[in-house]
């Protein structure tokens, strides 16, 4: 079971953690969203909850709360730049579908 961030990625996180002054990691969850069903949340984490699986990556914590791991499981998050446009993407081998806009998917 892996859980993943390219180095990008883990760049950029630690440098928010970094510019935040507080976290000890970032916490990634899925939510009902969008027009495919399931949206991805993201959100940094300032302690461990129970329910949380624990993954490092590149030096960055990872938390996900252990009732998203079927729908998480085997994901790599990136971070990436097109054209004027920056942000995190998420590479996810249990989507089955994206929409249109990249915002929401289904497994």
């Amino acid at each position: 079971m892996t859980i993943q961030l390219t180095e990008r990625a883990a760049r950029r996180v630690q440098q928010s953690i970094n510019s935040r002054g507080a976290g000890i990691g970032l916490r990634l969850g899925v939510r009902t969203a969008g027009c495919s069903g399931l949206a991805y949340t993201m959100e940094f984490a300032d302690h461990r909850q129970p329910q949380d699986c624990e993954f490092e990556s590149h030096g960055v914590t990872l938390f996900i709360d252990s009732k998203f791991l079927p729908y998480l499981t085997g994901i790599e998050l990136d971070f990436v730049r097109e054209g004027l446009n920056e942000g995190f993407k998420f590479h996810n081998p249990n989507s089955k579908a994206e929409c249109g806009c990249g915002e929401s998917f289904t497994v």
